[in-house]
């Protein structure tokens, strides 16, 4: 009985390789599950700590992408909120952490701000080779791009790097109480806020129309909300904006400079004894939880499924937006589903202090990406 149980328990790991790596690998990531459009690791182990992970789908093809990597340089996640399809997603997630990996092998060092900016840069830069390559064939790849949010831990320093409206949020104890503050680390680079418009107006004085309200959003030329991204490059290469791409896309005044910029905004935190848990999270996520109610209720819950209760919340408060109940909104599909709500991607990381002052790390590197689609 009990070896049937246990080869019973087995088969619900994920293999990452062969013999006894392969159980520790799987044994650190978790079970990967799926419930509809739902994809989910309640809890696995990282370098620094647990961690706890889901994504669920609205759109026809799930353009949000993610990843956790951990192994001898530290730990690694990734989200990537893609918009206008998932080519740039799906690209950011196969070539920036591999770009960081590359830049730190050649320099021979750990992780700096300025690694992490040259690993943008290259990926931004790859991304624009492809879309050249495959101009004649795809046009239409000129016009996705991905929002970026990045977290590192290398040592007892977390790095937070950002394009776009993703949001890195901190769970910190507050003294003794037994409470909890929720601190923002990411900057969002959305124009719907008055200090990116401002930034954007000062980086194209001559234009007026950098920023135009629409049906109630202000928005980068009349089109993009964010001012930051990898890849748009049609909105940064006058030779991407012209047929074959959607009249909707192209512009009819002259590329002097590029409207967008893929350069991100990095922080540096030395983790103290009483920072708890990061939530990184896309901006579907945020739309219907604020950041005190996302740490109030990882808080206040068991480690495991955390990422799954926050896409559970935030669903619950979209389908309470619509007058509808949320057993309704869980019946409909993708694609339709967008009307409601966002591809929402979530990953937990609950900080090991020990372990991260020990530099430990695991005896089998992890690699875990999300769900293509679901």
């Amino acid at each position: 009985m009990f070896h049937a149980l246990m080869s019973l328990i087995a088969r619900c790991w994920k293999p990452f390789g062969h013999g006894d790596d392969a159980a520790n690998a799987a044994a650190a990531a978790g079970r990967e599950c799926k419930d509809g459009l739902l994809w989910f690791r309640d809890i696995g182990k990282f370098a620094a700590g647990d961690f706890s992970m889901a994504v669920v789908q609205a759109n026809q093809v799930l353009e949000d992408q993610s990843q956790i990597e951990s192994g001898a340089f530290g730990s690694f996640v990734g989200v990537y909120d893609g918009h206008g399809g998932p080519d740039c997603s799906r690209y950011v997630c196969d070539n920036l952490f591999r770009n960081l990996q590359a830049i730190l092998a050649e320099s021979q060092s750990v992780v700096t701000s300025e690694a992490i900016q040259q690993a943008f840069r290259r990926t931004e830069e790859g991304f624009t080779a492809l879309v050249s390559e495959l101009w004649s064939s795809r046009p239409q790849i000129a016009t996705t791009g991905t929002c970026c949010l990045v977290g590192v831990i290398c040592r007892q320093t977390l790095f937070v790097a950002s394009l776009g409206d993703s949001r890195a949020v901190l769970g910190r104890r507050v003294g003794n109480t037994g409470g909890m503050a929720a601190i923002q680390l990411s900057t969002e680079h959305n124009a719907n806020f008055e200090a990116i418009r401002q930034e954007l107006k000062e980086l194209h004085p001559n234009d007026p129309q950098i920023v135009v309200l629409k049906h109630g959003v202000w928005r980068v030329k009349g089109i993009i909300q964010v001012s930051r991204s990898i890849g748009d490059v049609y909105m940064k290469h006058a030779q991407f904006n012209r047929e074959p791409i959607n009249a909707k896309f192209r512009l009819p005044e002259p590329m002097d400079m590029p409207f967008l910029s893929a350069n991100p905004t990095i922080l540096s935190h030395t983790l103290q004894p009483n920072d708890s848990f990061l939530i990184f999270a896309s901006d579907g996520l945020w739309e219907h939880l604020s950041n005190d109610q996302a740490v109030d209720i990882v808080h206040s819950s068991p480690r495991a499924g955390s990422a799954k209760r926050l896409v559970k919340a935030a669903l619950h408060e979209a389908a309470r937006k619509r007058e509808m109940r949320y057993s309704d909104l869980y019946k409909i599909d993708k694609k339709v589903r967008r009307h409601f709500h966002d591809d929402i991607t979530v990953i937990v990381l609950f900080l090991n202090h020990d372990l991260i002052s020990r530099g430990a790390v695991l005896n089998t590197p992890l690699t875990i990406r999300s769900a293509l689609d679901h």
